[in-house]
């Protein structure tokens, strides 16, 4: 059986962005954003080579964070530097386990998915059917 992904969250202080929720480390929740962003610019979907040359540009720390939210404020590099064997396992393996991420394995891409939110809803009406049961 494959490994587990935890979520840890307090319901009185949700924050406003799921991968704060999802990711427990501020790099890897970076990494995450502006990998769901190039794949958005892209119609939501990427080849299994555009996603290999996604991960070794952030090996090579090519890679520019270049999300808005950092506004004009930001002055020290922008350079992000991610090591790819990390990227894999911490990153995109847990956005396929969760159902953010498809992999399509006869087109060979990466499409963004909504099976994420499908997942958080059966949970909850596990845990309603738990509650009828008890």
């Amino acid at each position: 059986m494959g490994e587990n992904m935890v979520i840890l969250f307090d319901r009185f202080n949700l924050p406003e962005d799921v991968f704060e929720i999802v990711f427990p480390t501020e790099r890897q929740q970076v990494v995450a954003k502006l990998l769901i962003k190039r794949m958005q610019e892209q119609g939501g979907i990427i080849g299994k080579t555009e996603m290999s040359m996604f991960a070794q540009k952030l090996h090579d720390g090519q890679l520019v964070d270049d999300r808005p939210e950092l506004g004009p404020l930001r002055k020290e590099s922008n350079q992000l530097s991610y090591n790819k064997r990390q990227f894999y396992d911490r990153i995109l393996t847990p956005m396929k386990s969760m159902g953010m991420i498809d992999f399509d394995l006869y087109k060979k891409h990466y499409i963004v998915s909504d099976k994420f939110n499908k997942y958080m809803i059966r949970i909850g009406l596990l845990w309603l059917r738990q509650l009828k049961r008890s």
